[in-house]
């Protein structure tokens, strides 16, 4: 085979492989989640550790913020981690759920 040939089919076989997969959401510090603390924590403490949210939204009258990233594939388990936080009135954490199947 030529070189042009060659890279052809290198660059078929990587889009093939890569059309198996989707990733949704954006890395994010997963290290800091032991930092926050409920009531103490601010939306600015938040946004320093994890910076901007990839959601926003508001539950039950709280405004959300949600960090995540989700791996599919076709020929491996999903891989996800995701965290979001809930805010009291005043700006502090009123809650959060962290979750991973790393």
């Amino acid at each position: 085979m030529n070189r042009i040939t060659t890279s052809l089919m290198a660059l078929l076989v990587s889009g093939g492989l890569l059309a198996g997969c989707a990733t949704v959401g954006e890395d994010f510090a997963t290290h800091n989640v032991e930092q926050i603390t409920i009531g103490e924590t601010t939306r600015d403490d938040i946004q320093e550790m994890f910076g901007d949210p990839w959601r926003t939204g508001v539950e039950d009258g709280k405004r959300t913020w949600s960090y995540g990233k989700y791996r599919y594939s076709l020929f491996d388990d999903a891989q996800t981690t995701d965290l979001v936080v809930r805010f009291n009135k005043d700006g502090t954490v009123s809650s959060y759920v962290y979750n991973t199947t790393e």
